[in-house]
């Protein structure tokens, strides 16, 4: 199992790294097209759509993000789709782990197959508008999700259940503890304020998420970055709620050792386009 892995992750690293330090951001915007309509294809099939209806659904996501490119959307300043979507997460994803896993089947089909169609159509706007702004950008970005993700694992490992009595989430993802959300968070912190000495040491061209908050104040770096470890956590639960709800292990085997892409980007979905809003605010 930790072979196909290892040998899964070397082989979308190999496709995914090349096109994201391409020199312009087409190829890096194709690989996320590839990526976002197979997440939609698992959507459907999440939502209990046949193989056939879900796999249109792949496709229609794919040329909503190509017509998207194609009308010039990428150009242009997309404030208030992050200002909505950053609020539908953020509201939506706190109405979601209220009701938990039993609540999800109450909402109707189809508001959940579109709010899911819809949350990963403005990921893939966001993932590829920050690397419009620049690598350095969207790596910050994309370093934050994946630090508080490991720092959240060896945290929980070390310390779960030593300082509070109950797990986070235990009815929806019973291996996460509040210790592990607090290393995520404690993670990222350190993340960004060695990043914001890094790019002004290295005097940076582009300038991360993180040191464009902190022209700000530093105090909106901290704030900014431990908002969006904690709605990591709520796309991670999203996900593991949704997938309890429709009996599945995982959003599918497209990744073997990894599951699907859902399980990939779970926690990306949600970030990507609130740390937009937070730059463009």
């Amino acid at each position: 199992m930790l072979k196909q892995r290892i040998i899964t992750a070397l082989a979308l690293l190999a496709v995914l790294l090349p096109a994201l330090f391409y020199k312009s951001y087409e190829p890096f915007a194709v690989v996320m097209l590839v990526l976002i309509g197979a997440a939609a294809w698992e959507w459907g099939r999440l939502n209990g759509y046949g193989s056939r209806l879900s796999l249109m659904l792949g496709g229609e996501m794919v040329l909503l993000c190509a017509l998207s490119w194609w009308l010039g959307l990428l150009d242009q300043s997309l404030s208030p789709v992050w200002i909505i979507a950053g609020a539908a997460w953020v509201l939506g994803g706190a109405a979601l782990l209220r009701v938990a896993v039993p609540g999800w089947p109450r909402i109707p089909r189809a508001v959940r197959l579109v709010g899911g169609l819809l949350a990963l159509w403005v990921a893939w706007l966001a993932a590829v508008q920050a690397r419009i702004v620049g690598i350095n950008f969207l790596l910050s970005i994309l370093l934050l999700v994946w630090v508080a993700d490991v720092f959240a694992y060896f945290a929980g490992r070390a310390f779960g259940l030593k300082f509070t009595k109950g797990k986070l989430a235990p009815s929806i993802s019973p291996g996460k503890s509040w210790e592990g959300v607090w290393g995520g968070m404690a993670g990222v912190v350190v993340l960004a304020f060695a990043w914001v000495v890094a790019d002004r040491g290295l005097d940076a061209s582009v300038p991360s998420f993180y040191t464009r908050l902190d022209a700000r104040g530093w105090w909106l770096l901290l704030i900014g970055v431990v908002f969006l470890a904690a709605m990591s956590v709520v796309g991670d639960l999203v996900e593991s709620l949704i997938k309890r709800a429709a009996g599945a292990k995982d959003s599918s085997n497209l990744l073997p050792g990894h599951g699907g892409v859902l399980d990939r980007v779970d926690a990306l979905l949600p970030v990507l386009p609130l740390a937009m809003m937070l730059v463009s605010l």
